[in-house]
């Protein structure tokens, strides 16, 4: 198991599971994710991304965090977060927020919760964006990115994770995975 840099041609992937979490796809770039590959089978385990906002301040968010079914309870998630952060920090971020309704996952890496009023302008507006749509729960967090800590018991089981039940991978590669609708001829998305 491990975590690696997502590439252009799994956008498809990324926006299908996106769209089957219900999680925000806003201003997506696939450039902008990670993915943990199961390496037994090549299969895509779960994800997350780090969401750079250029306003008066630059700004990084961690969203966008996915894990499928069969793969959770086992450290991917955990992984996936410790990638992103370690991303943040090498791109000179000192600190990243999260705006999540699952703050209390969040903790155990060392994310504070903080007020509105501590959060920068952009942020402020997107927390709003958030509460109105899909998220109506979201609380603001951040973390100082040289305070992440990763349990021991989670690292131990993303050592030995594996499927509980159908898994949900793709180990083939098909034409659906570079967004051709097969049956059409056409891209199934549009991401320019």
């Amino acid at each position: 198991m491990y975590v690696r840099n997502a590439r252009n041609r799994e956008e498809v992937w990324l926006l299908d599971h996106i769209e089957a979490m219900s999680l925000d796809a806003a201003a997506f770039r696939s450039r902008d994710y990670v993915i943990a590959i199961d390496e037994s089978g090549n299969e895509k385990v779960g994800f997350g991304r780090i969401r750079i906002h250029r306003a008066d301040e630059r700004v990084c968010e961690l969203t966008g965090i996915g894990v499928l079914e069969g793969w959770r309870g086992q450290g991917v998630g955990a992984h996936v977060i410790e990638r992103l952060v370690d991303r943040a920090s090498d791109e000179g971020f000192d600190t990243v927020y999260s705006l999540t309704d699952q703050p209390r996952y969040l903790d155990r890496f060392g994310f504070d919760r903080i007020d509105r009023e501590e959060l920068p302008a952009k942020l402020e507006t997107r927390l709003d964006e958030k509460r109105d749509g899909s998220v109506p729960d979201a609380v603001p967090l951040a973390l100082a990115t040289d305070a992440f800590s990763m349990p021991e018991t989670l690292r131990e089981r993303f050592k030995h994770a594996s499927s509980v039940g159908e898994g949900d991978g793709e180990p083939e590669e098909t034409p659906e995975n570079f967004g051709i609708d097969s049956e059409n001829a056409t891209y199934k998305y549009d991401t320019g």
